[in-house]
């Protein structure tokens, strides 16, 4: 039998692949299923609609604001679904335990395949704040915007990690939905999303102190000229954020098991 000559390979590039192929995960979810793309905007439009009703018409740009905050600290459940479900059902964590990937990138990537889910949502909510502000003469200052990508970004690195955190010791299926739930939504009811925080009672205020987006509601509420606030009051909003994610992401990475089954 004649053997014939096979060309090598072609070599691949060892890094720089995972994340493109999570990015994948995230959109072909969406395209299998467009009700991915619909559903992480059911709930903040759902308090949008009856906060529009008895509040006052000056507050909606603030409501729309705090959408999109509660929209990104709601990635956290995701992640904590797709972690866990990934390790416990398809035992997929087992793979990338045995690999030389390591734990960082392998967090990463879900926590990027959820972002790519969860852009059309923040899409819709960015594009109406645009538009209610532009409709009432006063268009959103480019800092204004540069100010929410930067919160948002912070809340989705911070959530991330506590989903999977959180994820890492749920035990059976039956856990993750109540306990993601139960996590999510307390955080997003205690921080003033969509009021400012002196509508709050002085205890629920204090509370609302230790939940990292309180600060970045605040921040953004004072750069969308909302409620005043200096220039040294903002940095302090941005700092508190910024020590209180480290903080939280310090602590999920302390809970993070990292390990097969």
């Amino acid at each position: 039998m004649a053997i014939r000559n096979l060309s090598p390979l072609p070599e691949t590039p060892p890094h720089g692949r995972a994340l493109p192929a999570f990015a994948i995960i995230g959109w072909r979810w969406i395209g299998r299923n467009p009700a991915v793309a619909v559903a992480p905007i059911l709930l903040p439009f759902i308090f949008l609609y009856f906060l529009s009703l008895i509040s006052p018409p000056s507050l909606l740009p603030l409501e729309i604001a705090g959408a999109m905050l509660f929209t990104m600290q709601n990635i956290g459940s995701w992640v904590l679904g797709d972690s866990a479900t990934w390790r416990i059902e398809c035992s997929i964590q087992d793979l990338f335990v045995a690999s030389p990937m390591g734990r960082f990138r392998y967090l990463f990537g879900i926590a990027f395949s959820n972002l790519i889910a969860m852009l059309p949502a923040l899409a819709v909510l960015s594009g109406l704040l645009a538009w209610t502000q532009y409709s009432r003469g006063i268009p959103v200052p480019l800092s204004a915007w540069g100010i929410i990508v930067a919160c948002l970004g912070v809340l989705w690195v911070l959530f991330s990690s506590i989903g999977i955190a959180i994820s890492s010791r749920v035990t059976t299926q039956r856990e993750i939905w109540p306990v993601g739930s139960l996590s999510f939504t307390l955080l997003g009811m205690l921080a003033p999303l969509y009021y400012p925080i002196s509508y709050l009672p002085p205890v629920w205020q204090e509370m609302a102190r230790f939940v990292p987006t309180t600060y970045a509601a605040l921040l953004i509420q004072a750069a969308l000229g909302i409620t005043p606030a200096s220039p040294v009051t903002m940095a302090g909003y941005a700092a508190l954020l910024g020590l209180s994610a480290c903080l939280g992401i310090g602590l999920a990475l302390g809970l993070y098991r990292w390990r097969t089954g």
